[in-house]
């Protein structure tokens, strides 16, 4: 479910249902990122906006539950959880799996990073990772491992396609690491021109 701004009234008003990546501009580094509302493994929803503020958000897409890149990558991220919470960073999975699956997958696995159910592919689609190939001759849909380094502010800092799961988490660290010292420097500099 996409979210879209609110109405007058408060309420969040219902997006239009995108049809292909084609109509979507997909994000760029420097702009907003595109908020969403998603189902988590336990049925509850995750709303982007709803952190933002207060958090960086590791935004992750990959294929499938139980595969052995995603399920590398997934425990990776898991392991450096404290690392990330220390930097006041959430890590966030989104694949097109039900939501029954990623629990499993999650309880299987011991993961403690968020795991999102994308079964339409919408959120995929608006972040330009639900791609199309041919195997086989037959032409089959699948989201292109990525990554989304969300800055606190809702801007997106860094987009990382088709990466290898293998040091792929401490990779993301160090660019939230970078991000946060950039952001601690600069406040430091604005703060020393107004004394």
């Amino acid at each position: 479910m996409l979210a879209s701004p609110q109405h007058a009234s408060g309420r969040v008003l219902k997006a239009a249902r995108l049809e292909s990546a084609a109509t979507t501009a997909v994000p760029c580094e420097g702009q907003p990122v595109p908020l969403f509302i998603l189902p988590d493994a336990d049925m509850g929803m995750f709303d982007l906006a709803s952190v933002l503020g207060s958090h960086h958000v590791v935004l992750y897409f990959y294929p499938r539950d139980n595969t052995p890149g995603c399920t590398r990558q997934a425990i990776d991220f898991s392991d450096h959880d404290a690392d990330f919470q220390q930097e006041k960073c959430i890590v966030v999975g989104i694949s097109p799996d039900d939501c029954m699956t990623h629990a499993d997958f999650r309880d299987q696995h011991g993961l403690s990073v968020e795991l999102l159910s994308d079964e339409d592919g919408e959120v995929c689609r608006l972040y330009g990772v639900w791609q199309s190939g041919v195997v086989d001759g037959v032409v089959k849909r699948s989201v292109r491992r990525s990554t989304f380094i969300i800055s606190s502010d809702g801007v997106l800092r860094h987009v990382l396609h088709d990466i290898n799961p293998r040091g792929h988490a401490a990779e993301v660290f160090q660019l939230i690491k970078q991000l946060n010292s950039r952001n601690v420097n600069g406040n430091r500099q604005e703060h020393s021109r107004h004394a």
